[in-house]
């Protein structure tokens, strides 16, 4: 799981291809659920909420661009 603060200091660029990565990985941890079962099926969970956090990051940088404008 990805600490706030570590997302808050990577770059936007670097953040959009992180989130190319957990979408990918999140695919394939619901591909491998529903063929065999998962060991660690919170790992799901986790992804989804790195994903969220990342977006989020992306989102307030959005905003404040918009805002200085």
């Amino acid at each position: 799981m990805m600490k706030i603060s570590k997302i808050r200091e990577m770059s936007s660029p670097d953040l959009e291809k992180e989130l190319g990565e957990l979408k990918t990985e999140l695919f394939k941890l619901k591909f491998s659920l529903a063929t065999n079962g998962l060991d660690n099926p919170m790992k799901i969970k986790e992804v989804k909420r790195d994903i969220a956090k990342i977006n989020t990051v992306l989102t307030e940088r959005k905003i404040e661009e918009t805002k200085k404008a």
